[in-house]
């Protein structure tokens, strides 16, 4: 239980619904359990007036006893009927309360969840797969609403109802009492351990099931993958195994479940058999009456579902404290990246890169080493080199996805770290290597950074990333709606459309992550030329494989195995003779070959 104190603060929060629910409980079972003594009356009269009935036999009164016997069957008939429409109607009220109470929390928890996903760093969604994620937020937050809805409310019940129908036993009769509640501390106890070993097969299925989700999405986003290399046949194998596991798991926890209701209903029936031999021995002792056996029997079938609820709801409080362990475990963790105090109002976008280095906890891969140099405000900076010398490393850490491990970068000459994150990112427009697009419209894609837009802004940014006549040659333009992760586009349109997202913001600072790669290099002289106008007096950082991309840059940073191994101009960097000339002149042989 100790998981589920977390839930305390919103059971506070919802106490005014707490409150009158068990109240509710408390109503409707008293309205449940006085039908039983009105059952028992009505049972007497049966047996005393069939006998004053005989008496009169053969006179004209037998009649009038006839017409009193009718009367007074219908009354208790209509008792019990209106008895038991007050106890449905403070039932609705209990689940008015209890249940809507649940979903609240529910409704809350999510929201809670999600809050502190966004929260946490990169390194977390590098170490967890998006299944768990979305198993967390999901399945097992509705395990914890099934405590505490229904868990609750049937807890609440059984205790009061148990204590409501024991106490008019014994006042009954002790000695019948005793002997009509004996089965049922075995029947708790069998249930009990049924439902262990279903909670225990349950988790087991609930694990195949993220399994099975995780790879179902995985395979549908790489579907474009799996259809190139005609591997359909093989991913159906995959699926269908996974899916016989699952199902041999469900089948294992249904034979578990079968051994249940018959165990119930065979202690049940013995209750009731007792009931019935024991009470007929006190009928004939003159102890208790006929009516008080049929009174009995109705609160021995009365126990029955709350004695079934008993072992049902302790395995929804072990399958909810299991949920909650793992909703605790992401909830406790604590952001990598933790925003400063120093507000940055007129950023200039100075970058200062102090000996830095870096190495991923993950992997324990080396990224970046002692690194210094300065990008000042205003210029054109480029990052290149060969593939793994770190340059998309460098870029996630001026965003500050990541923090160094060594060193200290500057930002108009603060300590990253120390800068107010969300409004330095503000200030950032930032084109990732791997393009991502959100199913929606085109339009709400570029206009993704900013929380009001006007259709101008949307076409302008548009245009300056040179994608506007292509968005406009589909039928329905800016509103056309793109598949998941853009898949409508091409790649270049994809790359475009994300550097339209981040031209949008007229950002102080840009980043792009080597996302000219899918263009070709009339659109990208384009696009180039515009950048120079939208940022101008701004500072841009360009991350190419392409020396044609990056031949105008103010400074061109050259990265090998994460060190800076050149920096300078085009024409600096092409009279040492290093690596940038060695590229350079590799590029110029490939053109050169397509050429032929």
């Amino acid at each position: 239980m100790k998981h589920l104190r977390f839930l305390n603060k919103h059971f506070y929060k919802y106490k005014w619904w707490i409150i009158p629910g068990v109240f509710f409980v408390v109503i409707s079972n008293i309205f449940g359990v006085i039908p039983a003594q009105v059952i028992g009356h009505a049972f007497n009269l049966i047996t005393e007036n069939i006998q004053i009935y005989g008496l009169f036999n053969g006179f004209d009164r037998q009649q009038l006893v006839y017409d009193i016997f009718s009367y007074s069957l219908f009354y208790f008939g209509m008792l019990v009927l209106l008895l038991y429409l007050l106890r449905g109607l403070f039932l609705f009220f209990m689940r008015q309360t209890l249940i809507l109470m649940s979903r609240h929390i529910e409704f809350d928890m999510k929201n809670e969840i999600y809050a502190h996903y966004q929260k946490l760093s990169m390194g977390f969604y590098r170490r967890n797969n998006t299944g768990d994620l979305m198993n967390r937020a999901t399945e097992d937050v509705n395990r914890v609403r099934m405590y505490v809805g229904p868990a609750i409310m049937y807890a609440i019940n059984t205790i009061v109802l148990f204590l409501l129908i024991i106490s008019a036993m014994y006042s009954v009769n002790a000695k019948l009492a005793t002997f009509s509640l004996l089965p049922l501390p075995a029947l708790v106890i069998i249930i009990y351990m049924v439902n262990t070993k279903i909670n225990q097969k349950s988790e087991q299925i609930q694990e195949q099931l993220s399994s099975l989700s995780s790879f179902v999405q995985e395979r549908f986003s790489g579907i474009r993958v799996i259809k190139s290399y005609v591997r359909e046949n093989y991913t159906r194998k995959i699926f269908a195994q996974e899916s016989e596991n699952y199902k041999e798991s469900s089948m294992s926890l249904v034979r578990v479940q079968a051994l249940f209701y018959p165990t119930m209903l065979l202690l049940v029936g013995l209750s009731t058999i007792l009931t019935v031999y024991i009470g007929g021995e006190q009928v004939l002792d003159g102890s208790i009456t006929a009516g008080n056996i049929a009174e009995f029997i109705v609160y021995v079938t009365q126990l029955t579902f709350p004695v079934t609820m008993l072992g049902w709801v302790t395995t929804l409080i072990q399958r909810a404290s299991a949920s909650q362990k793992r909703i605790n475990e992401f909830l406790e963790l604590q952001p990598d990246i933790q925003s400063g105090d120093l507000a940055i109002d007129n950023f200039k976008g100075n970058i200062r890169f102090e000996n830095v280095s870096f190495t991923y906890p993950d992997t324990g891969i080396t990224a970046l080493k002692d690194l210094n140099f300065e990008i000042k405000s205003g210029q054109f900076v480029a990052i290149i080199g060969r593939t793994g010398s770190g340059k998309s490393t460098l870029a996630n850490l001026i965003m500050r996805m990541y923090d160094t491990d060594q060193g200290t970068i500057y930002v108009d000459e603060k300590p990253l770290p120390s800068v107010q994150l969300q409004p330095y990112r503000n200030h950032i427009g930032f084109v990732p290597q791997e393009v991502f697009l959100f199913s929606d419209h085109i339009y709400n894609n570029i206009a993704f950074g900013l929380d009001s837009t006007t259709d101008e802004q949307v076409e302008q940014a548009a245009k300056d990333a040179a994608v506007y006549h292509n968005i406009k040659g589909f039928e329905l333009g800016f509103q056309t709606m793109l598949g998941e992760r853009g898949i409508t586009l091409s790649g270049g349109q994809k790359q475009r459309v994300s550097i339209a997202r981040a031209l949008i913001k007229s950002p102080q600072l840009l980043i792009f992550d080597d996302c000219l790669s899918a263009v070709d290099t009339r659109t990208e002289e384009e696009i180039l030329q515009n950048l120079g106008r939208v940022m101008h007096k701004k500072t841009s950082i360009l991350i190419a494989h392409r020396i044609s991309t990056i031949q105008k840059a103010d400074l061109i940073i050259v990265l090998d195995k994460g060190s800076v191994a050149e920096k300078g101009t085009h024409k600096e960097l092409l009279a040492v003779n290093g690596i940038y000339e060695e590229m350079y002149r590799n590029q110029l042989l490939e053109e050169e070959k397509k050429s032929l």
